[in-house]
């Protein structure tokens, strides 16, 4: 019987593949030793919020919306300073995940006043490289939580681990 020996480069742990039937139980043995990682979270840091700053699940961070509070839990009433400290919050839990305003591919604008949208965006265009920017779309919304003025929600490509 003729044996041949194939590299089979898709598969993970799983480098050489001899053929016939021992070949086809190798090849059941390495998808299943292919399990993604459980998703990993990131905690708010806000004691009353019922939700993470951000999971990873597979190459994809999901960032949740994030809106102008300051570290002390105020929340400015000037539009411009709400959208700077809206930034600087997303920047915060990018940091925590690892990453940086690079790895966003993709965001979402909810703003009360859509009057405000060439205001946010001279500042939103500072935080990205040039050429750079992610998608986006933008809503007017009724109301946002605590009374924010805007809320900026993000996903971000994953760094591999290591």
């Amino acid at each position: 019987m003729n044996r041949q020996v194939r590299r089979v480069s898709a598969m993970r742990g799983c480098a050489w593949l001899l053929g016939g039937a021992f070949g086809l139980a190798t090849l059941a043995a390495c998808q299943r030793a292919a399990v993604p990682a459980p998703p990993q979270y990131f905690p708010s840091g806000i004691p009353e919020a019922p939700f993470s700053a951000a999971v990873r699940v597979g190459d994809t961070v999901y960032l949740s919306g994030q809106i102008g509070l300051s570290a002390d839990g105020s929340l400015p009433q000037d539009f411009t300073e709400q959208a700077r400290q809206t930034m600087s919050n997303v920047g915060a839990v990018l940091k925590q995940a690892g990453l940086d305003f690079n790895d966003v591919f993709k965001c979402t604008v909810m703003l009360t006043d859509m009057s405000h949208w060439g205001d946010f965006n001279r500042i939103y265009v500072g935080y990205f490289a040039a050429g750079h920017l992610p998608a986006r779309s933008a809503l007017g919304a009724n109301g946002l939580a605590k009374g924010a003025q805007l809320e900026l929600e993000c996903l971000a490509r994953a760094r591999p681990a290591g």
